[in-house]
């Protein structure tokens, strides 16, 4: 063989790994990404059916249903605009309560359903997580005001 013929076979070996690499990249940060959604927009049926994604808003007051079992919470999210039920297995955020904001990660189910597999919930009186904040703004929540600074 001669060395044209070799250069050629390490170049072609070489730009073949590459293309490997970079699809293996691809495909795990295409599983990894999580989108957000606020309940708004998965009642108007824009969010994903069989992938994981975020929704957030704020905790409806009066709407937190705990479980005989004691670790199983069901809760309404809102918008201001529409409301989604998300139910949750597991421990709640010290911070999670009625009227704060909330940000849940998890599927929704055939009967518009959200099952959380997390929860996360504000750090302070003036935080609030930023897609929430903009999902209520953008739906005229003038009660918040002070949260959307």
């Amino acid at each position: 063989m001669k060395a044209r013929h070799k250069r050629w076979g390490l170049i072609v070996a070489g730009l073949a790994a590459l293309g490997l690499g970079v699809a293996l990249v691809l495909s795990a940060f295409q599983k990894n990404l999580v989108f957000f959604f606020t309940p708004s927009q998965v009642a108007a049926g824009e969010a994903p059916r069989n992938r994981s994604f975020r929704v957030g808003g704020m905790v409806e007051v009066g709407s937190i249903e705990r479980q005989a079992d004691g670790v199983t919470v069901s809760f309404l999210v809102t918008d201001t605009a529409q409301r989604l039920r998300v139910n949750y297995r597991g421990s709640l955020p010290d911070l999670f309560k009625e009227g704060k904001g909330v940000v849940a990660q998890g599927k929704l189910t055939a009967d518009q359903l959200f099952v959380a597999d997390e929860v996360l919930a504000k750090h302070d009186e003036n935080y609030m997580p930023p897609e929430a904040a903009y999902a209520l703004k953008q739906a005229g929540a003038p009660a918040l005001a002070g949260a959307l600074k």
